[in-house]
């Protein structure tokens, strides 16, 4: 046997009745593709459904697969404690899956209840399983389960492990479908849980377009600022789903999209039309073409950056001899900088220094890019697996001044606060900072000063340097 079918299905705990209480009808016909696919995937008769979910517990280094003999749930936390379920999990092809990933490379880690209370969590499933599920059970609840959650890897890595997925399921004669649990954007309306961003809007038509041509390269090419911007969790689940399609031509069949509560849900079948080549070389093409590009930024600074990390993660060495692009103010000035690294939109590490500790505004983007990767109290060191996913940005201080809270300004300026030997800076224009208030008291809490001591302020521009 096989795969026998591929979903795309949003969970907001809303959609269930037992919850909504009445709210559900404001996105009936969300609900109406979702009974549609419980329907759909009762007519497969399934041995096993298999679902990825950016709900359970998480670990940042490894893909979690769920390994129980069973794994129970319910909508407590959404006031609905009546609707619960309890689920046999099938331990042979999750071993299966775990074994193939390791032999590619892919890390995965089996969860367990025991191995859970050392993160003081609990083994249980969360409701981006169980509202897809709730829709199936409506129909058939005579299958075992594999339950995964994704890891914050690069989109070629999931792919790869989507298809593993299929593999195990050939090789073990399973009979099974597929879901990816995800919601769309979360940034559609000013009133939303996340406000509205353009980018919302426009990562959903084009996610979805893609999706319904059967365009996997298209996906895989998405521009990083949407990506970035959109405020989604389905996209790495859908990574996977794609994996276990590859080798077969597909198109999407959008049954329904809302978005009125300021989130886009959209419920997807995909339908097998043929035989195709693997898409795999082809992706890895996009990826070295990201590669080359981040590697030759036509920016010295954040090039600078990149590669003094690169070359302390690769050779373990600190660049010894500037590079030719380096250019002749970065050599003869001196100044504070700072090195931030973020992955797929999330701060990874950001170190840096007020005032130049070295020879020049070079030596200090090598020694801080280095620091920010590798020393950065708050995050585990970089992997140099982790580069590629990885956007650099450079901070050049100008000289501080003193300034009083009226000559403030969060989005021109940095502040560094003082009290008694402690120190705290906080960078301009950081999303989320919109007041002078919120700007000093996130400075002084971090130099650990309390909010009724006396400070002393200092103000300063930073020219910043960003990846293209």
């Amino acid at each position: 046997m096989s795969l026998q079918g591929f979903y795309l299905l949003p969970h907001p705990p809303i959609i269930i009745p037992e919850v909504g209480r009445g709210e559900e009808k404001k996105i009936n016909k969300t609900s109406t593709s979702m009974y549609a696919v419980g329907q759909d995937i009762s007519q497969k008769t399934p041995d096993t459904i298999i679902l990825i979910t950016p709900h359970g517990v998480m670990f940042r280094d490894a893909i979690a697969l769920s390994y129980e003999d069973e794994i129970s749930g319910s909508l407590a936390n959404f006031g609905a404690p009546t609707v619960s379920m309890r689920l046999p999990i099938n331990k042979t092809l999750t071993d299966k899956i775990c074994t193939l990933a390791s032999e590619a490379g892919i890390p995965t880690v089996k969860i367990t209840a025991q191995l859970l209370k050392k993160y003081r969590t609990s083994f249980q499933l969360d409701h981006g399983s169980m509202v897809p599920l709730y829709f199936v059970n409506q129909y058939n609840k005579n299958y075992k389960f594999v339950h995964i959650t994704y890891a914050p890897f690069s989109d070629i890595d999931l792919y790869k492990f989507g298809i593993i997925i299929g593999r195990a399921v050939d090789e073990l004669g399973e009979k099974a479908v597929v879901i990816a649990s995800g919601d769309l954007s979360h940034r559609l309306k000013e009133d939303g849980p996340y406000g509205y961003n353009p980018y919302g809007e426009k990562f959903d038509n084009e996610f979805l377009r893609y999706l319904e041509q059967g365009d996997v390269s298209g996906i895989f090419s998405m521009d990083k600022n949407t990506l970035v911007n959109a405020g989604e969790c389905g996209r790495r689940s859908v990574a996977i789903l794609l994996g276990t399609l590859d080798g077969k031509k597909f198109n999407g069949n959008l049954l329904s999209y809302e978005k009125t509560f300021g989130v886009g849900y959209g419920v997807m079948k995909f339908n097998i039309l043929s035989n195709d080549a693997s898409k795999l070389h082809e992706l890895e093409g996009i990826q070295n073409t990201v590669r080359e590009k981040k590697q030759n930024q036509s920016n010295p600074y954040v090039r600078l950056a990149r590669e003094s990390l690169t070359t302390f993660l690769t050779k373990g060495e600190v660049i010894k001899q500037l590079p030719d692009y380096v250019t002749e103010e970065m050599k003869n000035n001196r100044r504070g900088v700072f090195v931030s690294l973020k992955k797929f939109g999330e701060l990874r590490g950001c170190i840096g220094t007020i005032f130049p500790t070295t020879g020049s505004i070079a030596e200090e983007i090598i020694r801080n890019a280095i620091e920010a990767g590798v020393h950065d109290p708050r995050f585990n060191p970089v992997e140099k697996e982790e580069l590629l996913d990885i956007d650099f940005s450079v901070d050049i201080l100008t000289e501080p001044e003193p300034a009083t809270k009226e000559e403030l300004n969060p989005k021109e300026y940095g502040v560094i606060v003082s009290s008694k030997g402690r120190v705290g800076l906080l960078l301009p224009d950081l999303e989320g900072i919109d007041t002078v208030e919120e700007q000093l008291s996130i400075a002084s809490r971090k130099a650990g000063i309390k909010p009724n001591e006396e400070i002393t302020i200092q103000r300063f521009k930073v020219i910043r340097y960003k990846e293209d």
